[in-house]
C-alpha cells in the first residue's frame, strides 16, 4: 500500500552544474531502457544459477541489463569507469589519467525476488565524485516509474515532480495498526554474512519485537525508495552489499532523512570510507524524529548480542 506524497513541481535552482545535470539525464535513460528489456522479459523463463556460495543468484537478464547500462554511460562518457554488479570494476574506454568521476551499476537489485516469481525488483545507476555519491536513479521495471537525484536537489519522482514526503505520511504507516504508532522497517543484509552471526540474530530479534513490520526485500534499493517517498519508516542494514549504498543514500537524504551507524555515529556516505570492515557499513536511516527510538533498539541488541551467542552458539 503507497501513503499518501506531498508532490509539486520542482523548485528552481538545485545547486548543479549543467555537467551533473546532463549525467543525471543519461543515467536516467540507461536505467530506463534496461528497465523495459527487464520487464519485457521477467515473465518468461529465466535461468538462474549461483553467484558464489553465499545465497546469491544471477541470471542472463542481469548480465544482458549491465551491458545495456555500461554500454549507454560508455557512450556518453568512456572516460568514466564503471563499477558494475557482475562485472566488476571496468577502466575507462578513453583518456587519460586520473579521474574524480565513477559510475555505480546494479542492473536488476532483486533477483532472488524473480527466481521465486515475485516481482519485486529495480535497477539502479549512481554517480560518485571523489568518492561522494553525486547523483542516483531507481527505476522499478514493474510500475514504469524512477526516483533520482542529484546532489542538492531534493528526491525527483516520476515525471520530474519534486517528491515531499510529510512526516504524517511516514507516521501514518506506523499507525494503521491502531494503538502505540510502530514503525514499519525495511531490512537488508549482506549476502556473506553467516546464519549464526550473534550481531545479525539480536538485531533482528529485537526488530521483529518492536517494528509493526519489518520487510526484508531482498532488493536494497527498492528499500532506500520506498523509505524516501514516505512508503515506510525506516530502514535497518547489517553489513549490507556495497554497490547499493551510496545511490540509496543519497536518494534518502535528499527526501530529508538521517542516516546513522548502527552505533548511533553519522554515516559518511564516501566510498572511501566503506574500505573497513562490513560491520562499519551497518546504518540506520529514518527521520530525525524517528532516530532515538531506532538506536535505543541497535543498543539493546547489542546488549543482547552475548547472550544470543550462548543460547546460539557458532
Amino acid at each position: 500500500m503507497a501513503f499518501p506524497l506531498t508532490v509539486a513541481a520542482p523548485v528552481a535552482a538545485p545547486p548543479a552544474a549543467p555537467e551533473l545535470d546532463a549525467m543525471l539525464r543519461t543515467a536516467v535513460e540507461a536505467a530506463e531502457a534496461a528497465g523495459r528489456y527487464l520487464r519485457e522479459h521477467a515473465g518468461g523463463r529465466i535461468e538462474f544459477r549461483a553467484k558464489g556460495s553465499a545465497g546469491d543468484v544471477v541470471s542472463a537478464l542481469d548480465l544482458d541489463a549491465e551491458r545495456m547500462i555500461v554500454r549507454r554511460l560508455r557512450e556518453a562518457y568512456p572516460e568514466i569507469p564503471v563499477l558494475a554488479e557482475e562485472s566488476g570494476l571496468l577502466a575507462r574506454a578513453a583518456g587519460e589519467g586520473r579521474t574524480p568521476w565513477l559510475w555505480l551499476v546494479d542492473p536488476l537489485d532483486g533477483t532472488n525476488n524473480l527466481a521465486i516469481g515475485l516481482p519485486a525488483y529495480v535497477v539502479g545507476v549512481a554517480l560518485c565524485r571523489d568518492g561522494e555519491p553525486v547523483a542516483s536513479v531507481v527505476h522499478e521495471p514493474e510500475s514504469g516509474r524512477s526516483w533520482r537525484a542529484h546532489l542538492g536537489s531534493g528526491l525527483i519522482g516520476p515525471g520530474g515532480l519534486a517528491v515531499r514526503t510529510s512526516a504524517g505520511a511516514a507516521r501514518a504507516a506506523g499507525a494503521l495498526g491502531g494503538g502505540a504508532a510502530r514503525p514499519v522497517v525495511a531490512w537488508t543484509q549482506g549476502y556473506r554474512v553467516p546464519r549464526e552471526d550473534p550481531g545479525l540474530g539480536a538485531l533482528k530479534a529485537v526488530l521483529e519485537r518492536e517494528a509493526r513490520r519489518t520487510l526484508p526485500l531482498w532488493a536494497p534499493l527498492l528499500g532506500w525508495t520506498m523509505l524516501a517517498r514516505g512508503d515506510i519508516d525506516a530502514f535497518v542494514g547489517y553489513r549490507p552489499e556495497l554497490i547499493d549504498l551510496p545511490g540509496g543514500l543519497l536518494l534518502a537524504r535528499e527526501a530529508g532523512m538521517e542516516v546513522r551507524t548502527l552505533s548511533g555515529l553519522p554515516f559518511e556516505a564516501r566510498l572511501d570510507q566503506y574500505a573497513g570492515p562490513e560491520a562499519d557499513l551497518g546504518f540506520v536511516c529514518a527521520r530525525s524524529e524517528l532516530m532515538p527510538r531506532l538506536l535505543d533498539w541497535t543498543l539493546r541488541a547489542r546488549e543482547l548480542e552475548p547472550e544470543w551467542a550462548r543460547v546460539f552458539p557458532a
